[in-house]
């Protein structure tokens, strides 16, 4: 990777998720490509679902940070194909979610018979850790994330959906 390339990915990293402010857009794969040999710099990057509408709100946060930091002219591509998914997640940034009170997603199957199937279908909540949760809705404050109730702590939580 070059020297450019390398510094702005660096520079995104201060961009963070308008609705999961813990992490940043390079971190939870929303950035999937930087170029540097071209003029203007051209940053791709995917939503995490097609009607995502922080996405309008990340691009001006790319903008801004890069303005902010001497690189005025950039062309931001939404790229739609190979879909996001929460694969694209590490485990840390898993981790992240679950200390922000954010059940992460759960695996999906390396199975070729189902491959959308989760490998991981108990939803454990993120405060205490419990696993004994039920599902309130499958809606949450925005469509990639869900409700749960933990019958231990008797506390609501989100789970981020398994994409």
């Amino acid at each position: 990777m070059d020297l450019r390339k390398k510094e702005i990915i660096n520079l995104l990293h201060q961009v963070k998720d308008p609705e999961v402010p813990v992490i940043d857009i390079v971190e939870l794969g929303i950035v999937r490509e930087v170029h540097t040999d071209v003029s203007p710099i051209r940053i791709e990057i995917t939503p995490t679902y097609s009607g995502c509408p922080a996405m309008r709100v990340i691009e001006e946060q790319i903008r801004e940070v890069l303005q902010k930091n001497g690189i005025a002219e950039v062309e931001i591509r939404t790229v739609h194909s190979p879909a996001w998914t929460t694969e694209w997640m590490s485990e840390e940034t898993r981790e992240k979610l679950r200390v922000y009170g954010i059940a992460p997603p759960g695996r999906l199957s390396e199975s070729a018979a189902d491959p959308l199937a989760v490998l991981d279908r108990i939803v454990a909540c993120p405060l205490c850790g419990s696993e004994d949760t039920e599902l309130t809705s499958e809606f949450g404050s925005t469509a990639c994330k869900s409700l749960y109730h933990c019958r231990n702590c008797c506390q609501p939580f989100e789970h981020f959906k398994c994409i």
